[in-house]
């Protein structure tokens, strides 16, 4: 078997893989050849003896925010192999070498949709609970009329010729108070407003204004339903107060139009806790575990996320696949010192004092910690979490935090 990362002819028959284990359907597969074999995304495969393609994955390049910074995250995308070469480790082997690259590239997370939960967790994934989705019929919504007219914003249909900026200046104010939403460029954010027929994908965006200065943007789409039609919202965004109410008081509006709506908000905004509503008995709460990341540089890591000021503990990670997170260190509010590494031992590097490390963990179960989507407690009782001191401290460092997902790969 080899492994190596794909170009010109070998992306065509990349995408023919992908096709075919998507269940697409592809008039004439030849007219993408062209497209495909000048595609420039980092792509890798592995062939069998005889130079066939067995399986392939996508490694995307993003910026992702992270306790306020922006840290490189990877991607993982068009994760497919043939059946005839499934249960031969060609999956395992593109991983091993798409993560040490990364790894040295400078990755600091990686993160993927996952088709389960298992299969991705042997490559030190695990999965991130990252948004609530609310059904509810748009009469639910109808206090926000009287909450609307006194923080009354002016309310403008998208068409392409109006350009991005607007939506993108309220993204940026708001995405970046979360953790893993992406930093997008205008041509990403025209990527999730754009549509090829308005009237035939039915697909609407609005941005919300005050004295010319928006505080918020809402994109939805018209599902089809025989009983009655869904109004599902893509993604919505504010600056403040203001902006939240006027996307409800909007929503509001199509109670003749729509059986149900279905909102989706991001970790850290339960619209239970909050909502005017007649009775909120009537609203449906789905929560969305289809995310999972990956810690890809422990030290890096740990240089980046945020750390009270008499910050002072000890950690020791486990990771199957990438060597050198096997470390153990002490993590200050200013730096952080590696105590042992993969080819060392603890004894007598640093832990003078010591003889545990406050926490011994595995890399899947720090990628919850560190991102904010679980709680010390909750990891606690994960079988690959140890707790042998200094908890006071820990619960400081390890706080559950507000968490959106952006992109799709």
């Amino acid at each position: 078997m080899t492994v190596k990362k794909l170009e010109g002819e070998e992306r065509f028959e990349a995408h023919k893989l992908f096709v075919y284990c998507f269940h697409q359907r592809v008039d004439n597969i030849e007219n993408e050849r062209q497209k495909q074999e000048a595609e420039t995304q980092e792509d890798w495969g592995a062939f069998d003896d005889d130079g066939k393609l067995m399986a392939r994955i996508i490694n995307n390049h993003y910026y992702f925010h992270l306790d306020g910074q922006a840290v490189k995250t990877g991607g993982i995308g068009g994760v497919a192999a043939y059946p005839e070469y499934r249960e031969t480790g060609a999956i395992r082997e593109i991983f091993k070498a798409l993560l040490l690259e990364a790894y040295k590239n400078g990755e600091v997370l990686s993160a993927l949709f996952p088709f389960n939960h298992k299969f991705y967790r042997k490559f030190g994934y695990e999965v991130v609970p990252f948004r609530n989705e609310y059904k509810m019929h748009p009469n639910v919504l109808k206090d926000y009329h009287s909450l609307a007219t006194e923080e009354k914003c002016e309310v403008r249909r998208w068409q392409e010729e109006d350009g991005v900026m607007d939506f993108l200046n309220v993204y940026e104010k708001f995405a970046s108070g979360f953790n893993l939403s992406a930093l997008r460029t205008e041509e990403m954010m025209k990527e999730h407003l754009k549509f090829e027929k308005e009237y035939i994908d039915r697909k609407f965006s609005y941005i919300f204004s005050r004295d010319g200065v928006p505080l918020a943007y809402l994109i939805f789409k018209d599902e089809f339903n025989p009983q009655a039609a869904v109004l599902k919202v893509e993604e919505c965004a504010w600056t403040c107060r203001a902006g939240f109410n006027s996307i409800l008081n909007f929503l509001a509006r199509f109670s003749a139009d729509y059986g149900s709506i279905v909102l989706p908000l991001p970790k850290g905004i339960d619209l239970l806790k909050i909502i005017h509503a007649p009775n909120a008995y009537e609203i449906e709460k789905h929560a969305c575990q289809h995310f999972m990341v990956r810690v890809m540089n422990v030290l890096k890591l740990f240089e980046v996320i945020q750390k009270p000021a008499d910050c002072d503990f000890t950690i020791k990670v486990e990771d199957e696949l990438i060597e050198e997170n096997n470390l153990t260190l002490r993590v200050l509010a200013d730096k952080v010192e590696i105590l042992a590494s993969a080819d060392t031992t603890a004894d007598g590097i640093g832990l003078t004092n010591v003889s545990k490390p406050d926490i011994e963990l595995d890399i899947r179960a720090l990628s919850q910690l560190a991102i904010g989507c679980t709680s010390l407690d909750e990891a606690s009782l994960r079988s690959d979490v140890t707790i042998n001191g200094n908890e006071e401290m820990l619960r400081k460092v390890f706080i559950e935090k507000p968490i959106i997902i952006t992109e799709s790969f």
